[in-house]
């Protein structure tokens, strides 16, 4: 019997991951352990994607040898600016996802095969974490583009697909209000005001463009109806001033007239195919700056140098393990500092500087042995 195709693997592997988010849709057991699939995945992808095959020669690890998901080396979110991280030709791609930023001269690309996986996790854990006990269908109010508008953006996909979730039969121009580029806060304030009082909305937004918004309201109120939420998302990136996370989180209550409580903060990134969320809408103890991961990911604190997992209570740079990035890379390491706590990680804020010494190292190893070659 010949060996199965890069492709079969890749699909098994899809798969595998779609049945964990489908047994936490259920709330039934998770059909394999976190580390048999994480340790299937870093296999798979030492094997097809040159750049991880490169990291683990330089780290010395043989990954017929991983036993937990941790023994496998995690790639830094700066070889997407650098190198292909896909396991399969970039024509094949279905969606290739940019980051907004510019560091290195250059913009990640996240190039996905097969984004039937990353809609499943974002749906189910989005859903859970900030639509629980609202009824269907959910009116949604998305302060950006839509993925027509954006087809590059990773956020924009994510909040079209949860608009067309929620409410599959609102049009666009009741549900986008960004163009081109621009807040519609003319067509924003119809929308609310046009919103039945009786039935909860939902509105995403990025941090940038809540603070756009606030300085155009000046003060006045979109009241939405009782029982609304909204999602909250992201840095500034030098697109607005920068606001305190507290003061936000104060202020864009006051401006949609719902509680802080209401207010719930997303972690992501284009790099990912999983999202991290507060739990203040469904864990009365839960709070703000606290973010829970789905059964099919996790974050690690580790020393910036040494890439090591730090000691529980201490702060590192976050190294992502996500095992619906089946086709790029399941273990991610970023530049943003985190710290375990009781029901969660802590976001601490983004290391200054130059990237940690651990990261660069990473990348080096990913990208210096292949000089010279074609």
């Amino acid at each position: 019997m010949s060996a199965p195709s890069s492709h079969d693997e890749s699909e098994a592997l899809h798969a595998r991951a779609r049945a964990m988010v489908r047994a936490f849709e259920r709330g039934v057991a998770m059909p394999e352990s976190f580390d048999a699939l994480a340790i299937d995945l870093a296999r798979f992808q030492a094997k097809t994607i040159p750049g991880y095959a490169r990291l683990c020669a330089a780290r010395s690890v043989d990954p017929a040898r991983f036993v937990c998901a941790g023994d496998a080396p995690a790639v830094p979110t700066d070889a997407f600016k650098l190198a292909h991280v896909f396991a399969f030709e970039g024509a094949d791609a279905a969606v290739t996802f940019r980051t907004s930023g510019t560091t290195l001269g250059a913009r990640g690309a996240h190039l996905m095969r097969d984004v039937g996986t990353y809609d499943a996790a974002s749906l189910a854990f989005g859903r859970v974490m900030l639509t629980r006990g609202l009824a269907a269908p959910v009116p949604v109010v998305v302060i950006g583009p839509s993925a027509e508008e954006a087809p590059d953006s990773s956020l924009a996909h994510m909040c079209t697909r949860f608009a067309r979730a929620l409410a599959p039969d609102s049009p666009p121009r009741t549900t986008y209000f960004v163009h081109g580029g621009t807040l519609d806060v003319g067509g924003l304030r119809a929308r609310v005001k046009a919103l039945a009082p009786a039935t909860p909305a939902v509105v995403l937004a990025t941090s940038f463009a809540l603070v756009h918004l606030l300085d155009a309201l000046r003060g006045d109120v979109l009241a939405m109806p009782a029982g609304s939420r909204v999602m909250q998302t992201g840095g500034f990136k030098g697109k607005s001033r920068e606001v305190a996370a507290d003061q936000l989180r104060h202020d864009v209550a006051l401006a949609f007239g719902v509680p802080e409580r209401a207010v719930v903060g997303e972690y992501g990134m284009t790099e990912l195919s999983s999202q991290f969320w507060e739990a203040t809408l469904v864990d009365a103890g839960a709070r703000h700056g606290v973010y829970r991961s789905p059964p099919w990911a996790r974050v690690v604190a580790v020393d910036p140098e040494t890439l090591a997992p730090a000691p529980d209570g201490n702060v590192g740079i976050a190294r992502i393990e996500d095992l619906a990035n089946v086709d790029s890379a399941f273990a991610v390491i970023t530049q943003d500092r985190v710290r375990s706590v009781e029901g969660g990680f802590e976001l601490v804020g983004r290391a200054s500087g130059a990237p940690p010494r651990g990261c660069s190292i990473a990348l080096d190893e990913m990208l210096s042995s292949a000089k010279g070659r074609s």
